[in-house]
């Protein structure tokens, strides 16, 4: 059985300064962070203080994060795209004017869609690909 589905970020080394950004942005709880010197044995020193795994929580979501391993190439928004979906327009409005500063794109603008009274698509200052949707209770 599945108990819950967690979004992964992944950042181009500047994983310490995007977690506190969402910690920040979410009102999260940093609940765990390891870096590459506290589990790779002969930790190369320009790598010891990336991030290889962070959990933060809030409102009973986990969210994780850790920096890309620099042998492998990074891919800015494309790997993954991570949906938030809020219960209120001014829950909408909030999260957008706090990740979408600094964005590197904005794909859309947050904005009244068919399928939802507040919609915004964008990639943030880190590099990564953000949806807002807004589902007003019945």
């Amino acid at each position: 059985m599945i108990t819950a589905l967690n979004v992964y970020l992944i950042t181009n080394g500047n994983g310490k300064e995007a977690l506190e950004f969402y910690k920040n942005a979410f009102k999260a709880e940093i609940t765990q962070l390891s870096f590459w010197k506290d589990g790779v044995p002969d930790c190369p020193k320009d790598r010891e203080n990336l991030v290889m795994n962070a959990q933060m929580e809030f409102n009973g979501i986990r969210l994780q994060l850790s920096d890309e391993n620099p042998d492998f190439e990074y891919k800015t928004g494309g790997n993954m795209s991570a949906a938030i979906i809020v219960d209120s327009i001014e829950e909408a409005q909030d999260l957008y004017a706090k990740l979408s500063v600094n964005a590197q794109e904005i794909v859309i603008e947050l904005q009244e869609m068919f399928w939802s009274p507040a919609y915004a698509n964008f990639i943030d200052q880190f590099g990564i690909m953000w949806q807002i949707n807004t589902e007003l209770p019945s």
